[in-house]
């Protein structure tokens, strides 16, 4: 049965960022290690670009996850940061479900490390207590292609979206009218061939 089109809205949207830890991301083999993190920092440059309340957590620093990658951390430094002392499913600790509710916001932008666990099981929470939830699936890693496919589908089955952060970033800006500059340099910071095609367009105007 096909669901209808629910659209993000910048105004109505929180971005989780869960366990991108410097340990755990020794774990991502699904994705070439740079083009994980690029995914992962593009994400974070889009939410502070569109204003959306972002929220970090990470689990049991002390162990071997370690602590969280640090860009995020300087990109956010007054973003809500939620140390879990152990939880693995983040919407086991209080404080991380209740960074998310005072944010007002409906729709959840949710990545992490790793996909099959740390992103999969706080998207099932969030989508039982009634919350739109997209998985921004470059921005998640784990294991393999097997192990992330199957959490894709469990994700998808209950009624997740899953996006890539460059499909987050043009459907919350709606129309290139609303700002060519700052969506161009969004793109072109984590694209390269979309730097050719901005610079091209920047040349061509002048």
């Amino acid at each position: 049965m096909n669901k209808p089109y629910v659209r993000l809205d910048k105004d109505n949207a929180a971005v989780l960022l869960v366990d991108h830890q410097t340990g755990l991301l020794s774990l991502v083999r699904d994705i070439d290690p740079d083009r994980f993190k690029n995914n992962v920092l593009a994400l974070a440059d889009l939410a502070r670009y569109f204003k959306l309340p972002t929220i970090l957590t990470t689990s049991f620093e002390e162990g071997p996850n370690g602590p969280i990658v640090p860009e995020l951390k300087q990109i956010f430094p007054d973003a809500p940061f939620i140390a879990r002392p152990g939880q693995i499913n983040a919407w086991d600790n209080s404080d991380f479900v209740a960074a998310i509710k005072a944010t007002g916001k409906k729709q959840l932008l949710i990545a992490g490390v790793v996909t099959e666990v740390c992103v999969a099981f706080p998207v099932l929470s969030a989508l039982a207590e009634g919350y739109e939830v997209f998985v921004v699936t470059d921005a998640s890693g784990t294991f393999n292609a097997m192990t992330r496919d199957a959490a894709w589908r469990r994700m998808e089955a209950a009624g997740a979206q899953l996006m890539t952060w460059f499909g987050v970033a043009c459907e919350l800006h709606r129309d290139w009218r609303n700002d060519v500059e700052g969506l161009g340099t969004l793109l072109s910071n984590h694209i390269p061939d979309y730097r050719n095609l901005i610079t091209s367009y920047t040349q061509n105007r002048t």
